[in-house]
């Protein structure tokens, strides 16, 4: 398998489980303030970490890494969670994954200064094309970026974006696991202590639900970062796109909501243009 289709498919499984992720953060969201939902989030997945990385690899490869990097994803992990926390409470899924698609743009823009990747004019077209479906499912007027819960997805995909790009540069020196094991390591300490003065009680009937946004978590951690360590930024960022297929399916499973028919037009176009952009690249 070349590394461009690894990256490719690890992306792919990275998007469905961080949607299974975010549906649990959309159900505790309505019970818990957002920081507490994100320090959760970390706190479940740990647990996994540590045994993959005991399985593989040993605690050894933990402690020569690039500390400047890891704090800083972590700090990033902890306004990427808690903001698109906030915004899951008051968006439908579909939603929210469409105004967090701006995070592919962004991820392939900060590519090219901070990782000299080049960029040709068929990526930052299909990419554009795919925004511009984006806009289709918020409609011309726009509104849903005008509000506090888009603006909350708008931080959340930067902050995102930036992690994604740092993960190329840890990945010359840190092995995956220690990247993973310190993304949520220092999620869970730095969002903890945040969250702490407002900390809610756990309800019994939550602990499933969390443990299921532990192993999901861990999962799609790993798999997006195996992406973004062997593979082009431009190349795996627009696969984020099919995480509206995702959401689609969610929202109508557990909410009955569905989208109209702008929405699946909207959803076509950034579709295709993922596609043609996985097309027309060339290793």
């Amino acid at each position: 398998m070349s590394a461009h289709l690894r990256g490719v498919l690890c992306m792919l499984a990275a998007v469905a489980t961080f949607a299974l992720m975010d549906t649990g953060m959309k159900l505790l969201a309505a019970h818990y303030p957002a920081t507490q939902v994100a320090a959760l989030r970390g706190l479940a997945s740990w647990p996994f970490v540590v045994f993959w990385v005991l399985l593989d690899g040993g605690p050894r490869q933990l402690v020569r890494v690039r500390w400047s990097l890891h704090l800083l994803r972590g700090a990033l992990a902890v306004l990427m969670l808690a903001a698109f926390a906030y915004a899951l409470k008051r968006l439908p899924l579909a939603e929210a994954y469409s105004l967090f698609f701006v995070a592919p743009l962004l991820v392939t823009a900060l590519a090219v200064p901070l990782l000299g990747e080049h960029v040709g004019w068929r990526r930052w077209t299909a990419i554009g094309v795919g925004l511009v479906g984006t806009l289709v499912i918020l409609r011309p007027s726009g509104q849903g970026m005008l509000s506090l819960s888009g603006v909350a997805v708008l931080v959340s995909a930067l902050a995102y974006a930036i992690s994604a790009v740092s993960v190329r540069l840890l990945g010359k020196t840190d092995t995956t696991q220690a990247m993973v094991f310190w993304m949520l390591t220092l999620l869970a300490i730095f969002a903890t202590i945040i969250a702490w003065p407002e900390w809610r009680s756990l309800r019994g009937e939550d602990i499933g639900l969390l443990a299921g946004v532990g192993l999901s978590g861990a999962i799609g951690q790993y798999c997006v970062t195996e992406a973004f360590r062997n593979t082009p930024a431009a190349i795996v960022a627009p696969l984020e796109y099919t995480a509206l297929l995702w959401a689609l399916l969610i929202d109508w499973t557990l909410w009955r909501t569905f989208r109209d028919t702008v929405t699946f037009v909207g959803a076509g176009i950034i579709v295709a243009s993922g596609l043609y952009l996985m097309r027309h690249e060339k290793p």
